[in-house]
C-alpha cells in the first residue's frame, strides 16, 4: 500500500510506473491494476521453499515463497522481455538483501530500499524508513553504503492524499465517544474480537464503536455477528479508512503504517503489536506520550484492554494529543521523497 501510494505520486509527476508482485494468497495485484499502474507477476509455487540463502538468516527469509537467487531470476526475466529501460526500482520487501540489490543493479542503475526492521544489509541509493526509533540515526550503520541517503522518520510517512486534505480541517470535540477498531486487513489472532468483547465490559451506551475489517480477515462472520448492538458499526473491506479515522476520537488498533496515518489526522490509540516488526515501533512511539502500548498480541487480553480503555474514556479532553500527533507528521512526506528522488541523476 505504501509502494502504491508514492506510485500515484511518481505518476502525478509524469513518471512511468510499474509492479512487480508474487501472487501469494491475498496479494493485490487486482487493486494495483484497477489503480491504473501495470503489474508484471511472479508465479506462487504450490510449494513454497524456504527462503534460506538471505546472508544473515532474515527471521521474514519465508515471506518470499522462493529463494532469493530464484526470485532474482525470475525478476530479471521479466525486465529483460518488457523491453523497458529502468531508471530505479524501489524496493519494498522484508526478506529482500543486498544479494539480490547487487545483482539487480546490472538491469537498474538506481535503487531505493523502504525497510524499518534494520536487520540486513541493503546495497541502495536511497533508504526510507518512516518509522520513530529512539535510534534511528544509527540503526543502518554499516549496513548502507556510505553514499547512501537516509531518510528517516515520520516526516517521510508515504499518506496517501484523503489523510493529506483532511488534516486541513479542525477537530470537533463531541459530547459522545466515537472508537475506531481495526488491525489491518488479515487480523490473524483476532484482536477485532477481543477489542469488541472488552468494549462491551464496560457498557458502551454512550459510545460509537467503528469495527473495520478486511477481505483477508478469516473470522468476518463472527465480527459481524458481534456487531449486532445499535452502538457498534460493521465496516467491511472500506475505501474510507480516512475519514473514519477522522471522525473518530480514538482508535483501537495495531501498529504499523495506520500509526503515521493517525497521527496526520490526529488520533490517539490504544496499541497492539501484531507481527514482529511491529513491536520495536509500538515501543518506541509510546515515548511520544500520545499511544499507550499494550503488548505483543498474545499477551494481550480482553481485560487488559478494558482496563486501558476505561482510563482512556475517563480523559475528558485529548486535543493535546491531537496537536502533539499533528505536529509529528506533517503530511508532506512523499512530496520530500519525490524531492529527493529528483535530486539523484
Amino acid at each position: 500500500m505504501r509502494c502504491l501510494t508514492l506510485a500515484e505520486e511518481l505518476k502525478k509527476n509524469g513518471h512511468s510506473v510499474y509492479f512487480i508482485c508474487r501472487l501469494h494468497d491475498g496479494h493485490l495485484c487486482n487493486l494495483v491494476l484497477h489503480k491504473g499502474f501495470t503489474v508484471f507477476k511472479l508465479n506462487q509455487l504450490n510449494h513454497p521453499v524456504m527462503n534460506n540463502d538471505i546472508s544473515n538468516q532474515s527471521k521474514h527469509a519465508s515471506w518470499l515463497g522462493v529463494s532469493q537467487k530464484q526470485d532474482l531470476q525470475e525478476t530479471t526475466t521479466i525486465l529483460k522481455s518488457s523491453q523497458i529501460k529502468f531508471d530505479w526500482i524501489i524496493i519494498d520487501h522484508y526478506a529482500v538483501d543486498s544479494t539480490w540489490e547487487k545483482e539487480i543493479r546490472n538491469h537498474i542503475p538506481k535503487i531505493m530500499v523502504i525497510d524499518d526492521l534494520a536487520d540486513r544489509e541493503h546495497d541502495c541509493d536511497i533508504l526510507l524508513d518512516q518509522n520513530y526509533y529512539l535510534n534511528a540515526t544509527t540503526r543502518y550503520t554499516n549496513l548502507i553504503p556510505s553514499t547512501c541517503i537516509l531518510l528517516l522518520g515520520p516526516e517521510y510517512a508515504l499518506l496517501r492524499d484523503e489523510f493529506i486534505d483532511l488534516r486541513k480541517i479542525p477537530r470537533i470535540q463531541k459530547s459522545q465517544n466515537a472508537i475506531l477498531v481495526s488491525y489491518g486487513g488479515s487480523d490473524p489472532t483476532n484482536e477485532t474480537l477481543k477489542a469488541i468483547n472488552a468494549i462491551k465490559m464496560i457498557n458502551p451506551t454512550n459510545l460509537t464503536i467503528h469495527i473495520v475489517t478486511g477481505p483477508s480477515n478469516p473470522n468476518i462472520d463472527i465480527i459481524k455477528k458481534h456487531c449486532d448492538e445499535n452502538n457498534f458499526i460493521f465496516h467491511f473491506n472500506i475505501d474510507y479508512m480516512a475519514k473514519l479515522m477522522y471522525e473518530v476520537d480514538f482508535a483501537i488498533c495495531a501498529g504499523g503504517s495506520i500509526t503515521w496515518e493517525r497521527y496526520c489526522l490526529g488520533t490517539p490509540a490504544i496499541l497492539t503489536a501484531i507481527a514482529y516488526n511491529q513491536k520495536e515501533l509500538c515501543e518506541n512511539v509510546i515515548q511520544l506520550g500520545i499511544d499507550h502500548y499494550l503488548g505483543i498480541s498474545e499477551l494481550v487480553t480482553e481485560q487488559t484492554i478494558k482496563d486501558v480503555l476505561m482510563s482512556f474514556l475517563e480523559e475528558i479532553d485529548r486535543s493535546h494529543l491531537s496537536e502533539k500527533a499533528k505536529k509529528i507528521v506533517d503530511g508532506n512526506g512523499k512530496s520530500k521523497v519525490m524531492n529527493t528522488i529528483a535530486t539523484i541523476k
